[in-house]
C-alpha cells in the first residue's frame, strides 16, 4: 500500500502537533504501515555528531527505530540568527532542495511519510518555508491541530487555514486537542457544525489528559535557574503536584505520590517533620514526595538531609524565593521528550481512542 504524504500542522505551538503526530505514527505502524517520519523545518534542536538535528525527530527514530541521518529526518534548521542570514542573502541556501531530498529518500523506503510543521501555520515564511509552503511542496494533505473550545477554536483554525487555502493545499480535517472532559460533547457538536459549513472533516475530539502535562525534575531545575544539589540520578521523577512548604497538610499530602515540596531552608526541616508524621498517620511506607525545591542559603540538618537521601529524593536550590519558584513552575510549558515514557503511551492512546483512523488511511490511499 503506498500512502500520499500526510503533514501535521498546528494553529500554534503547544495545542499538541507532537502528541497527535506520535499517535498518528504509532496507529499507522499498527495497522501494518511501513510509515517513516520527518520534521523539514525545525527550530529547537540537538547534536548529533557533527550534525544538528531537531529534537522531536530524536524523540520519532526511538518510536519507529530509525537511524537517525540528519539531511532526511531533519533537513532544514532555522535556529537562533537564522532570520537575519536569511534576509541579508536570501539565495544564498536554497531550502526547497533539501526539502526536496529528505522527501525523496523517504518515499523511497516507506509506504507512508508523516511530517511534523512547527509553530503557527506562518513560521518558516521569512525563508520561505512556511508551513504552508512545506506541506505544498511535498504534495501533502493537513491535519490542522487546533486546542479546544467552541469561539476561539474556531477563531483561531480559520485564520490558520488562510495560509494554506493561499497556496492551495489539500485540507484532510481536523483534530481539536485539549478538550476539557465534560465539555467533549459541547465542542464536538459546534465545531463540526462550523467545519461542516465549511467543508471540512473533523477527524477527531481529544480530551485534555493532565499528565501530559507532568513535568521531570531535570526540567524543573532549568525552569528555576536551580542546581541540583542532592540524588541528581532521580532527575527523571515526574511532577504531578506542587506543595508550598508552609501549607502541608493532609489533604494536600494525600491528593498526589508525586509530590513536589517548594520550601524555604528555614523551615524545611519543619516541613519535613509534617511530611514524615502524615506518612506514618496515613500508612505509607515511601515517601509522597517526588522531590525538593529549596530556598535561601541555610545548610540542611543531618535530619532532613537523612529523609531525603533515605527516599533517594533529588533536591534543588534555587536563588528564587519560594512564590516566585511556585509561579515560573506554574508557566513551565512541558513537551513531551525521551525521557517521558508514560507519556509517549499516553498520547498513542489518547489519537488512537479519539481519532478516525481508518478515514484518515483510506483518505490517503485514495489520493496518492
Amino acid at each position: 500500500m503506498k500512502l500520499k504524504n500526510l503533514y501535521v500542522a498546528a494553529t500554534s505551538q503547544h495545542v499538541g502537533k507532537t502528541t497527535s503526530t506520535l499517535g498518528l505514527a504509532a496507529s499507522f505502524k499498527k495497522a501494518g504501515i511501513n510509515v517513516g517520519y520527518c520534521k523539514p523545518v525545525g527550530q529547537m534542536h540537538v547534536q548529533i555528531g557533527d550534525s544538528v538535528v531537531d529534537k522531536d525527530a530524536v524523540l520519532f527514530a526511538d518510536l519507529l527505530k530509525l537511524d537517525i541521518v540528519p539531511e532526511i529526518h531533519s533537513p532544514v534548521i532555522i535556529g537562533k540568527g537564522a532570520t537575519a542570514k536569511f534576509l541579508d542573502n536570501p539565495g544564498a541556501v536554497n531550502l526547497d532542495t533539501s526539502i526536496l531530498y529528505a522527501r525523496e529518500q523517504l518515499e523511497s523506503v516507506h509506504e507512508g511519510v508523516i511530517y511534523e510543521g512547527t509553530g503557527h501555520p506562518g513560521v518558516g515564511s521569512v525563508a520561505s518555508v512556511s508551513n504552508a509552503q512545506v506541506a505544498k511542496l511535498l504534495n501533502a494533505q493537513v491535519v490542522m491541530v487546533v486546542e479546544g473550545g467552541i469561539g476561539s477554536t474556531i477563531d483561531k483554525l480559520n485564520m490558520s487555514l488562510a495560509l494554506f487555502r493561499e497556496y492551495d493545499v489539500p485540507i484532510m480535517g481536523v483534530i481539536v486537542n485539549k478538550v476539557i472532559p465534560a465539555k467533549m460533547d459541547i465542542v464536538k457538536k459546534y465545531v463540526k457544525i462550523w467545519l461542516d459549513q465549511n467543508n471540512l472533516r473533523l477527524l477527531g475530539v481529544v480530551p485534555y489528559d493532565n499528565t501530559l502535562g507532568y513535568p521531570l525534575i531535570w526540567t524543573v531545575a532549568k525552569t528555576v535557574n536551580g542546581v541540583i544539589e542532592h540524588n541528581n540520578e532521580k532527575g527523571f521523577n515526574k511532577v504531578e503536584k506542587i506543595l508550598a512548604g508552609s501549607l502541608v497538610d493532609p489533604v494536600s499530602v494525600k491528593e498526589s505520590k508525586d509530590n513536589l515540596l517548594v520550601v524555604s531552608s528555614r523551615v524545611l526541616d519543619e516541613a519535613i517533620s509534617r511530611i514524615i508524621a502524615i506518612s506514618e498517620e496515613e500508612g505509607y511506607t515511601e515517601s509522597p514526595l517526588c522531590g525538593i525545591i529549596i530556598t535561601g542559603e541555610e545548610p540542611i540538618i543531618p535530619a532532613s538531609l537523612e529523609y531525603i537521601n533515605e527516599h533517594s529524593l533529588p533536591l534543588i536550590r534555587t536563588e528564587l524565593d519560594t512564590f516566585g519558584a511556585v509561579i515560573k513552575i506554574s508557566k513551565l510549558e512541558v513537551k513531551i521528550n525521551r525521557r517521558t515514557p508514560w507519556k509517549i503511551s499516553k498520547a498513542i492512546e489518547l489519537i488512537n481512542d479519539h481519532v478516525d483512523i481508518t478515514y484518515m488511511l483510506s483518505q490517503l490511499e485514495n489520493s496518492k
